[in-house]
């Protein structure tokens, strides 16, 4: 059989041979088609990659904390029962996060976030903007890079040192034309050593309005620890916060809780937690889900049964990422179809030209013998060598052209392998299907008729 096989072989390469320019034309389609194919893939997957990053940006993979007023509800009558049994809460605090981050498994980071608006200042220049205490997981939760500098290190959270990573932004303001690291920044009433500088984030005013997204770039970042200790820590109670403001002090369960009517939230219970937020980065999306009803038990615990805590799932950009993915590939399967259709259609009409030219050359080979299983055969195998020629021409143009795509338009292109297997599997089966009926219809000729035949 294998004899046969290549038999064949040599014959398809020598009709092909004496046919060279119509061989040529023939396979431009399998050419272009595994080219445009193998090229569209690549933008696709470049494109998807870079949309799912985004989605990323945003938080598909994360799952966050936030603190919020326990909800109450009951009749005017019942208020004071409800007070007098409120139970006590230590609110939200860096005891959750070390839980969190020993007990729940399938967790790569968790990150406090503890946000005052105070203001910057260095060389007499100021300016409003965000102190943000938080660890050195939340830069690989939000996928920061460095410009210059590092993070903090295990020695400066435990100690709580005076230091601070600032941003792109912050560095062009108040360090223009010097290297910050090292130097110090004002920032409220204390002074901070810059040990990192962030790259520039790149976002829109739209993204950053629609998305609610915060401009990172305008944000200086001290340890959680620092800001706790050398700011303020919302979870002690001082002298201030039971005289000032005209607050009242409550006593539930052993622990003390301050009213007050100008608090943050317009009203109602002042802000205790430590902690403005806790992100948590799961190590797979379908852990999401999971990871927050276990977060959602273990916090009520810990809380005594106060539900003074909210966690957020981005189902939405779970799901847009999902759809997202079936887009591109229902899109790019439906180009990878019809470019090598077209090709193929090429392929079984230039066939179907050449068995009616080489009647006679069939009637020879019948007339001496070949059966039409062989005759079949001959021409399925040189559409076959016609469309493996050209799907491998068409692999090298097709990575030449995502090169090119990617160095002249500034687009991001990724050739995977899966890529071109799938655009060569293609174009075999393109010449088995659009051979086929050629070499059968060869097959089919009478050999006295094509014998005949000029």
């Amino acid at each position: 059989m294998l004899q046969k096989i290549l038999y064949n072989f040599d014959i398809a390469i020598e009709a092909i041979r004496r046919n060279k320019l119509r061989a040529m034309l023939t396979s431009l389609g399998i050419i272009f088609g595994v080219a445009s194919v193998i090229a569209m893939l690549a933008i696709g997957t470049g494109a998807q990659q870079e949309v799912l990053k985004q989605m990323e940006l945003l938080g598909t993979n994360n799952v966050i904390i936030q603190p919020v007023i326990e909800q109450e509800e009951g009749s005017v009558d019942d208020e004071q029962n409800v007070e007098d049994s409120k139970r006590f809460s230590p609110g939200l605090t860096l005891e959750d996060l070390a839980s969190i981050k020993d007990v729940i498994p399938e967790i790569e980071y968790v990150s406090p976030e503890i946000i005052y608006e105070t203001n910057f200042i260095r060389n007499a220049r100021m300016r409003t903007g965000k102190l943000v205490g938080t660890n050195d997981d939340y830069f690989g939760i939000n996928n920061f890079e460095f410009a210059a500098g590092s993070n903090f290190s295990e020695t400066q959270i435990s100690n709580s040192a005076p230091v601070a990573i600032i941003g792109y932004d912050v560095r062009s303001k108040f360090f223009a034309g010097e290297d910050p690291i090292g130097k110090k920044i004002k920032v409220g009433h204390l002074w901070l050593t810059v040990v990192g500088v962030l790259k520039k984030r790149e976002l829109s005013t739209e993204s950053i309005e629609n998305l609610g997204i915060r401009n990172y770039n305008l944000d200086i970042y001290a340890p959680a620890t620092t800001v706790l200790l050398r700011f303020k820590n919302r979870a002690l109670l001082t002298k201030q916060d039971v005289s000032g403001g005209g607050g009242s002090v409550r006593v539930f369960g052993g622990g003390m809780m301050i009213s007050s009517s100008s608090s943050s939230s317009g009203g109602g219970d002042a802000n205790y937690n430590q902690l403005d937020k806790l992100i948590i980065r799961v190590s797979d999306t379908k852990y999401s889900v999971i990871v927050a009803e276990v977060l959602s038990r273990m916090l009520k615990r810990r809380h005594n049964d106060v539900v003074d805590f909210e966690i957020i799932v981005p189902e939405q950009l779970l799901q847009q990422e999902q759809r997202t993915k079936r887009i591109f590939n229902i899109v790019l399967s439906s180009i990878a179809s019809i470019s090598l259709i077209v090709g193929g259609i090429g392929i079984m009409n230039i066939m179907l030209a050449s068995v009616v030219e080489r009647y006679r050359e069939i009637g020879v080979r019948m007339a001496v013998g070949a059966q039409k299983k062989d005759i079949e055969l001959q021409f399925l195998t040189e559409a076959l060598t016609i469309s493996i020629s050209g799907g491998v021409v068409g692999i090298i143009l097709g990575m030449l052209f995502s090169f090119a795509i990617e160095s002249t338009a500034d687009i991001a292109t990724i050739v995977t392998p899966i890529s071109i297997f799938i655009s060569f599997g293609v174009a075999l089966l393109i010449g088995v299907v659009f051979g086929f009926f050629p070499a059968k219809r060869a097959a089919q000729q009478d050999p006295v008729h094509a014998l005949r035949h000029e």
